[in-house]
């Protein structure tokens, strides 16, 4: 029987030099990676009518970039530990140029899944670049910086919908994914360019005894099953919400928006992007036990407005600020204390995490299709309040751990 151990993938590598344009490229490389799984979302029609499919079959798009995307956080991301992450990430974004452009061209709907899918495992680069910037960043400065880069990603999943609009309108679907694949293009030129090397990992385990550690890491440390419970409650709340919002918006009572005014809602979320670093810089200074609770209840909070809002779009909008604000204060707080827990892992640390994390959002976007069906807008918050409500009091367990600090 071979038992797998963790050995050290590369020293922490803090002491190498970040510079602010370096940080930069980060948070764009992380943001313009994220957006491809969700260009094509708001488009659907359009494409079921080019290719001449069902609306429903169309929306298979979503789920090939769903799974390619787990897959890449589950078999890629480990590998940042012990590639040359200056090399693996500008390689990646080139496989998601090459898969977008491929997609562009795609005659038919299972060549379109396919460039999707293959976008989606591309898109795992976002993963691998937060992790590094953790282990590149001083240790006084790490949350701040994490939280600039997360702060990159979250903008790049909020506006990819607004920006898919507004090309689609003159360039078409197609004209989309051109472009995306540019952007991408120019991401890898940029990182491979400007970012520093951090060296190859002085190990001879072999790939599957690389996947194997991520379970032993779950295995070893109590803190990275709490924050991936916690972190499974908070994409839960986040993506069963915006799936709620798209059929509110829609078709309730009170508005009818179209998609492209549904796409410009994700510009509320926009603040909660940009406080990240604020929370980021509080966890910097110990202060990681009180954020966490802070921003549970910014959510529970969010999900009182939110009901409001169902009929009151001012009130929608505050309380999509507030929502917002909180997840994503979640996150980086999530993720200030698994890097915390082994220097030398922590791209199979967040593989753990992000697992879970996606997985939540999984689940939170099927209930709330089921939920809006049933009962409507005001289920959606019920259900999402009761598990906020769940995650405060696993939270005042878990804040009895002395490395929650």
């Amino acid at each position: 029987m071979t038992t797998v151990t963790i050995s050290p993938a590369r020293p922490d590598t803090a002491t190498m030099p970040l510079t602010r344009l370096t940080v930069l490229v980060f948070a764009v490389a992380a943001g313009s990676s994220a957006a491809c799984l969700y260009y094509l979302q708001p488009l659907l029609s359009q494409v079921a009518g080019d290719l001449r499919v069902s609306t429903v079959t169309a929306a298979l798009l979503v789920s090939a970039a769903q799974v390619g995307y787990l897959s890449g956080i589950a078999l890629l991301v480990p590998l940042g530990d012990f590639l040359e992450r200056r090399r693996m990430v500008p390689g990646l974004l080139a496989i998601s140029f090459v898969a977008l452009g491929l997609s562009a061209a795609a005659p038919n709907l299972p060549l379109l899944l396919l460039g999707v899918f293959a976008t989606g495992v591309a898109a795992s680069a976002a993963q691998v670049v937060v992790p590094w910037s953790s282990a590149l960043a001083d240790p006084h400065k790490r949350g701040e910086i994490v939280g600039t880069v997360m702060s990159g990603l979250l903008l790049g999943i909020l506006l990819s919908r607004v920006l898919s609009g507004a090309i689609a309108e003159f360039a078409g679907w197609r004209g989309v994914l051109l472009v995306a694949a540019g952007i991408q293009l120019v991401m890898s030129v940029s990182v491979y360019l400007l970012a520093p090397a951090t060296g190859r990992a002085a190990t001879e385990e072999r790939y599957l005894e690389v996947l194997a550690s991520v379970l032993v890491l779950i295995r070893r440390h109590a803190v990275l099953r709490q924050r991936m419970v916690l972190g499974f409650l908070a994409m839960a709340c986040f993506s069963g919400m915006w799936t709620g919002l798209a059929f509110l918006l829609a078709g309730s009572s009170s508005y009818h928006y179209s998609e492209f005014v549904i796409g410009l809602f994700g510009l509320a979320g926009v603040t909660g992007a940009l406080g990240a670093p604020l929370v980021g810089r509080s966890a910097d200074h110990g202060k990681l036990r009180a954020v966490t609770t802070l921003v549970w209840l910014a959510v529970l909070a969010g999900w009182g407005l939110l009901a409001w809002g169902g009929s009151n779009v001012w009130v929608l909008i505050i309380a999509l600020l507030v929502f917002d604000f909180g997840v994503q204060g979640i996150q980086l707080s999530n993720q200030s204390a698994i890097y915390a827990l082994d220097p030398a892992a922590r791209s199979r640390l967040t593989t753990a995490y992000m697992v879970a994390y996606f997985l939540g959002g999984v689940a939170g976007s099927v209930t709330a299709g089921s939920a809006y069906q049933a009962g409507g807008w005001g289920l959606i918050c019920g259900i999402g309040a009761g598990a906020t409500l769940l995650a405060l009091a696993l939270w005042a367990m878990f804040a009895r751990c002395p490395s929650n600090r």
